[in-house]
C-alpha cells in the first residue's frame, strides 16, 4: 500500500530511535514557522508556505532537515551543509541536536526567501 501521509511515512521509513527527532520537529515547526503547512508530497514530509521551504529525509543514522533556498541563507551558526544548486541541510540525531534558536533563525530565512 502506498504511503500517503506524514504519519505513514514516519512509521514506514524512520528508524524507531529517530522518531523522537521527527516528533520534536513536527511540534516546533508550527511554533517557529506558523505560516508553513505540513504536507506529504514528493515522497517526503515537507513544509510549505507559497512554495516548499523545508523537508525532512531520514537516513539510517540521522534526520536530514533541508531548506529549499538554503544557499541564500546567512549561516552565522555554520551548521548548513550541502553543495546542491540551492538547497542546504542540517543533520539531526538526538533530540538534543535540535537547537530551537538556530532552527528559528534558519526557518525565518526560509520563509523570507519563499516570498521572493
Amino acid at each position: 500500500m502506498p504511503i500517503t501521509t506524514v504519519e505513514e511515512f514516519i512509521a514506514a521509513k524512520v528508524a524507531p530511535e529517530l522518531r523522537p527527532v521527527v516528533a520534536r520537529l513536527r511540534v516546533l515547526m508550527p511554533k517557529l514557522a506558523p505560516q508553513a503547512a505540513e504536507l506529504y508530497t514528493y515522497g517526503l514530509p515537507m513544509w510549505k508556505v507559497t512554495n516548499i521551504i523545508a523537508w525532512i529525509s531520514p537516513t539510517k543514522k540521522d534526520i536530514t532537515l533541508s531548506f529549499t533556498m538554503g544557499k541564500l541563507f546567512e549561516d552565522k551558526y555554520e551548521q548548513l551543509k550541502g553543495t546542491a544548486k540551492w538547497a542546504r541541510f542540517v543533520k539531526l540525531k538526538p533530540v538534543a541536536d535540535i537547537n530551537q534558536t538556530q532552527l528559528r533563525y534558519y526557518l525565518k530565512q526560509a520563509v523570507a526567501h519563499d516570498k521572493r
